[in-house]
């Protein structure tokens, strides 16, 4: 099914912000838009390809910002508020993850989540998520990588979870500069406003400190769990 795009009116509603604001950020170069007809008109999926930018070279002051926006989206629609220690069981966290290429850790985490009763369809969604990663990798300069496919897959799935892989040492995932990832967090939402809930979640969660640490250091899966819960905790 071919996606409406957003026009100022929808996007300013979208974004919980005036249209005058919108209108001046299409002005500016600052939203990916163009002129139809003389009035800007926003591709959804170009739209959600600048907030997972935005949302990963945003600061924790950004990210309270962000996340504020995606409540007020799902504050009006059937849409359950998630945390990341619920969305996330201890039998979909694999520590370590036994992989040494990056597609045997896509592999690998979906065969996890499948294990595990979560993903009914593991074989379609580590395709749609190697096609995520050829569009633009999803590794950062932190070590963490945040996977998932580019739009929502709720077909292949009951409910919305993650799942957590981290390997013993880094391997190359097309992180900036070169860098080496180690932290794979696998994120199946079932709409696009969840699944931007999520990254800044994660986002937020993972600038931290110490957390990554921790993390690393955890010694089994419930301990990595642990983690996540008790820095959870400070955002309340």
């Amino acid at each position: 099914m071919v996606e409406e795009d957003f026009d100022v009116d929808s996007l300013a509603k979208y974004l919980h912000l005036a249209p005058e604001i919108v209108r001046k950020m299409a002005e500016r170069g600052k939203l990916p838009a163009r002129r139809v007809g003389g009035d800007w008109k926003f591709s959804q999926a170009e739209v959600h390809h600048w907030f997972e930018e935005k949302i990963g070279l945003s600061d924790e002051s950004e990210l309270i910002e962000m996340q504020r926006v995606f409540d007020g989206h799902t504050k009006f629609t059937s849409e359950q508020d998630y945390k990341i220690s619920e969305l996330l069981a201890v039998d979909r966290i694999a520590k370590p993850l036994i992989a040494r290429t990056k597609n045997s850790v896509i592999e690998q985490m979906c065969e996890l989540s499948a294990q595990s009763g979560a993903l009914w369809q593991p074989q379609e969604m580590a395709e749609a998520v190697r096609n995520r990663e050829q569009l633009h990798p999803t590794a950062l300069e932190n070590g963490v990588a945040l996977l998932h496919p580019r739009r929502p897959k709720p077909d292949l799935f009951g409910e919305p979870f993650l799942a957590l892989g981290i390997t013993s040492s880094g391997i190359p995932f097309g992180g900036p500069r070169g860098c080496m990832t180690d932290v794979f967090f696998l994120i199946a939402s079932s709409t696009d406003a969840l699944h931007l809930k999520l990254l800044a979640q994660l986002s937020r969660l993972i600038q931290q400190p110490d957390f990554l640490e921790k993390l690393r250091a955890a010694e089994t899966p419930h301990d990595a769990w642990m983690v996540i819960v008790e820095t959870e905790t400070l955002f309340e």
